[in-house]
């Protein structure tokens, strides 16, 4: 590793050098088959041919111009994520914590239209919003948090899935304006709600004048089965926000608006100098067209499905596997202790894999995996398991 970068990261001693499809191969030209998708990121997977040639095209032709004029490829690509969510209004941002601050702006914007002098937002325990201070602060990781005093206020906390405590909270804080919660919990394990806990928010926000958002940044653009993760609900948020694998590898976050958020941004009050610039969309653009042309989304159900099925077979009778969870193709495997080695493990393997929460292996394969290389993936982490 080079001295010369901040020690943020404890990376694996692997330098890639060549990607396609679910592989990555290393500069000893050894090949890995990704089972983590650069955390949920490259649902199309490494090199696609289309996406690659519609960023080629677009840097020969136009990279950046800022906000200060209109720009097609947002225009058109605002309109197509609002059809397919049925959300109303779009701002880009280049990141995932970008795009949960815009949410944080908007719940803060709408409490002071309440009369709200200081709005407070619900936030869940064991989730992952950012590391900018204001979605470290919403985050509930006091280790990632540790050292980064004074944190931002307005964040109440409960535990995730736990209806009865936002009713608690409702009947006590009146400065209460916003739920901001992960439709499953990545970062915190693959923790997945019961299935009537967004339907149940969705309620709980309609009967105090709240507003419902929803950070999809890891569940969003098919990786539950869904376009969305709440469209396997009949709810609809006021806010939800994206990243991740909708620019398969290109940096873009996008925050939607519907209902009473839709009009809460005005000229000045947010921006971003890069967000939603020409490169940026026309990626994303391409993506959201490959993945409907492809047929992508029949696929992950398919496969979430068969992932599923195996791994709860394999394991069956295993003492120290506590659960196995999932949604589409976002999967937890959690162990009775810490299993970080597990990761070096896979990949002298030849497998990548991600270890999160300390006991639960997370596996986020591209969207695009087919069966054979899902055995590949199952083979060697059950085998890892039992060893």
């Amino acid at each position: 590793m080079s001295n010369s970068l901040m020690t943020t990261y404890a990376p694996l001693p692997i330098t890639f050098t060549k990607g396609k499809g679910v592989y990555l191969w290393d500069k000893s030209g050894i090949q890995y088959l990704d089972a983590v998708a650069g955390v949920a990121v490259c649902g199309l997977g490494h090199a696609h041919p289309v996406i690659a040639d519609a960023i080629a095209e677009q840097a020969r032709t136009l990279v950046h111009t800022s906000n200060l004029y209109h720009i097609k490829h947002q225009e058109e690509l605002s309109d197509k994520l609002c059809g397919l969510s049925g959300m109303d209004r779009v701002f880009f941002s280049n990141s995932g914590a970008e795009a949960n601050e815009a949410a944080i702006k908007l719940a803060r914007l709408y409490g002071k239209q309440q009369g709200i002098e200081r709005p407070n937002i619900i936030v869940a325990s064991g989730s992952f919003h950012g590391r900018t201070l204001a979605t470290l602060s919403a985050t509930g990781n006091r280790k990632v948090q540790a050292g980064f005093s004074p944190l931002v206020d307005g964040f109440v906390r409960v535990n995730y899935n736990d209806v009865e405590a936002i009713k608690t909270v409702a009947k006590t804080n009146t400065n209460v304006v916003a739920i901001l919660v992960e439709p499953v919990q990545g970062e915190g394990g693959v923790i997945v709600p019961n299935a009537d806990y967004l339907q149940q928010l969705r309620q709980i926000c309609d009967e105090n004048n709240w507003m419902l958002m929803l950070d999809e940044i890891q569940t969003g653009i098919g990786r539950t089965g869904k376009w969305f993760a709440f469209q396997h609900t009949t709810i609809k948020p006021d806010v939800m926000t994206l990243a991740k694998a909708l620019g398969n590898g290109v940096p873009i976050g996008a925050c939607l608006a519907s209902g009473k958020a839709t009009t809460l941004f005005t000229p000045g009050t947010h921006g971003s100098t890069f967000g939603g610039n020409p490169l940026a969309t026309r990626a994303a653009l391409t993506v959201l067209e490959t993945i409907e042309k492809e047929n992508v989304i029949d696929n992950v159900n398919t496969l979430a499905d068969y992932f599923m099925a195996e791994f709860k077979a394999k394991l069956a009778g295993v003492k120290h596997v506590k659960e196995i969870r999932g949604s589409g193709l976002m999967i937890g495997i959690e162990l009775e202790k810490d299993c970080a080695e597990l990761v070096v493990a896979a990949s002298e393997k030849g497998v990548l894999i991600n270890v999160t929460a300390g006991n639960t292996i997370r596996l986020l394969p591209p969207l695009i995996i087919n069966k054979e290389q899902a055995d590949t993936v199952i083979h060697i982490v059950t085998d890892l398991i039992k060893q």
